[in-house]
């Protein structure tokens, strides 16, 4: 037999501005708005209204029209306000958008960004020497524009109490199934997570997916260094043997790693040697001596080091989430 809830359904508004990204606005209605029968209950526990600055909005790229749009006073009765990221972050909100923000934040609402969302948040002035997160691509703009935030470019989402932010469109169901366990406990947000078939809870921060593509390498000298070395990542390299590779001082190598990579040859290194214990893990090495030797890390210990600086997870937790392995 259903369950009865008791207590009035939570209100949650999510703005709808120019450009915003349409993921993010299913991620929302999906996890509030939505009927659960899956908690076996009667009633809602969310009660979802779509806002913004005017009846009909054009969303990302154009792609979608979003209309019959309730207006900006919805997010004046909200008990959580959601903004959800859009493409072109250095373009200041709209003032109507950033005053709902300001009044929904200023009689205790709770307020989420979901991705780039945080970019508003911090235009509202919400953020300033506050946690937050967003995309990693957009980390070194948001530095720019919000000095006076905490990015933390690592993580998934952060949890400020009152302000929300996450990290990508993907964590914004991260985020979502942590307020459910906020407002419901883990049970229900379990239930939830299940329907959706999706992780109720991902170790690791979003390290783990920033692309690292093979830049292109302009000076003939340092290309084949490269492919040198990295069939030879198990053996003792050191700086000094590059560089006798590529018949250069290590002062110079030092200089073209910087211009061409971006990096130290010794940070390069490393972070080579990391990645192919990476591949290791993920093709069924369980132990770990011997991925830290493979992989010229040397100790197993060294590995556990690395490989949690680098990914933000324990060898066994990697192995779990990318070999499908026991840990």
């Amino acid at each position: 037999m259903p369950q009865q809830s008791s207590q009035a359904p939570h209100r949650v508004a999510v703005i709808v501005d120019a450009g915003t990204n349409p993921f993010e606005v299913g991620v929302a209605t999906e996890l509030f708005g939505l009927p659960r029968p899956e908690l076996n209950r009667t009633g809602p526990l969310y009660d979802v209204t779509l806002c913004g600055p005017a009846p009909e909005i054009r969303m990302n790229h154009g792609f979608f029209t979003m209309s019959g749009l309730s207006g900006l006073a919805a997010a004046d009765a909200a008990d959580t306000l959601i903004v959800p990221g859009r493409p072109d972050n250095v373009v200041p909100r709209g003032p109507d958008v950033l005053a709902a923000i300001r009044r929904a934040h200023a009689r205790g609402a709770r307020i989420v960004g979901f991705c780039t969302g945080s970019f508003a948040l911090a235009e509202a002035g919400l953020l300033d020497r506050r946690r937050a997160t967003t995309h990693w691509m957009w980390a070194d703009a948001f530095r720019e524009l919000h000095p006076g935030v905490l990015l933390e470019p690592d993580v998934l989402f952060v949890d400020e109490g009152d302000i929300l932010t996450a990290a990508g469109s993907a964590a914004a169901l991260d985020l979502g199934l942590h307020l459910w366990r906020r407002d419901h406990g883990a049970e229900l947000a379990g239930a939830v997570s299940r329907r959706l078939v999706f992780a109720a809870h991902r170790d690791g921060g979003q390290r783990q997916f920033v692309e690292r593509p093979v830049p292109a390498v302009p000076d003939a000298s340092l290309g084949p260094l490269l492919a040198w070395a990295q069939e030879r990542l198990g053996e003792p390299l050191s700086v000094a043997a590059l560089a006798a590779r590529a018949a250069v001082s290590p002062a110079t190598l030092h200089r073209r790693f910087r211009d061409q990579l971006g990096t130290t040859p010794l940070a390069w290194l490393t972070a080579e040697r990391v990645a192919l214990a990476c591949r290791l893990i993920e093709r069924g090495e369980e132990r770990l001596d011997v991925v830290a030797a493979r992989s010229g890390l040397g100790t197993a210990a060294n590995l556990r080091v690395r490989l949690r600086r680098e990914t933000g997870l324990s060898p066994s937790a990697y192995r779990r989430r990318f070999a499908g392995t026991p840990g």
